[in-house]
């Protein structure tokens, strides 16, 4: 009795939590005299991708009638190079502070974790001029700079969480066999780090892609990620609100992260249980 009420309560708290995903689904697939003939929860009569053909192709992003395309590219542009190089710089990072002890690296990671702490807002003026200096401002790398920068702090507290349970011996023998600092990293510690890896880059790219104040900050209007552009066109006052469509580019939007859970859940649970969140 008491797993059949478990299952009942997670199939209930399932359905509260996927009940927003199906009007917005359906929603997507319906004409728009269909919507504002009423009927929230009802299923499309004439189901069509005539919304998603111009949420992704012409819709008014602003003033620019363009769609979503052109957006989405910038999200994948921005998103694959701060992911890789965050989550590179974290694992060595955390190898470093756990297997390579030196003076003062207790500090540098009580540094590191305040990075996770401060709020967004309180960057955005020093982070302005900065990339402003570099003559980054308004571009793609800059974005990216911004989100390698503090995403780093992040990875880093994984990793070296991650790395505290790996037993010392493994990396003496390395060391005895003459591996170095990149040696040991490459070959012995890196192939034991893939559910780790998996968890790093799944809570980055989710964290980055769905990110709008650096991007509506930090970028203009051509370099703009899909998340600032999905304001704009959801935002649009001109002519009759096209919810269709608007549900069409949320969705179109939120596709990648949905891919990556549902094709990395198993590593990513695998990587929690291996020590990603181990004191």
């Amino acid at each position: 009795m008491t797993r059949v009420a478990l299952y009942a309560a997670l199939l209930g708290a399932a359905l509260l939590f996927l009940i927003p995903l199906y009007v917005v689904g359906t929603a997507s697939l319906k004409p728009l005299e269909e919507i504002r003939a009423g009927g929230l929860f009802s299923l499309p009569v004439a189901p069509t991708f005539a919304a998603w053909a111009k949420a992704w192709g012409s819709a008014c992003v602003g003033a620019n009638c363009v769609g979503l395309k052109g957006y989405f590219l910038n999200s994948w542009l921005m998103a694959l190079p701060a992911v890789a190089i965050s989550v590179a710089v974290g694992a060595i990072n955390g190898y470093a502070l756990t297997k390579w002890w030196f003076r003062g690296s207790e500090f540098l990671f009580g540094a590191l974790v305040v990075g996770c702490l401060i709020p967004f807002q309180v960057i955005l003026i020093p982070a302005a001029r900065t990339l402003a200096t570099l003559g980054l401002f308004g571009s793609l790398s800059g974005l990216v700079l911004i989100h390698v920068a503090y995403g780093v702090p992040v990875t880093t507290l994984l990793f070296r969480n991650f790395y505290l349970t790996v037993p010392d011996p493994i990396l003496q023998a390395a060391r005895l066999d003459g591996a170095g600092f990149f040696a040991a990293f490459f070959h012995v510690i890196l192939p034991l780090s893939l559910p780790m890896l998996a968890v790093a880059s799944i809570l980055q790219f989710t964290g980055i892609w769905n990110d709008f104040l650096f991007g509506v900050v930090f970028t203009g209007p051509e370099s703009a990620p899909v998340t600032v552009a999905l304001n704009n066109l959801a935002g649009a006052t001109l002519g009759a609100k096209e919810w269709n469509v608007n549900m069409a580019a949320a969705l179109i939007a939120a596709l990648p992260t949905l891919v990556v859970y549902f094709v990395s859940g198993r590593w990513f649970l695998r990587g929690l249980t291996a020590g990603a969140i181990k004191a």
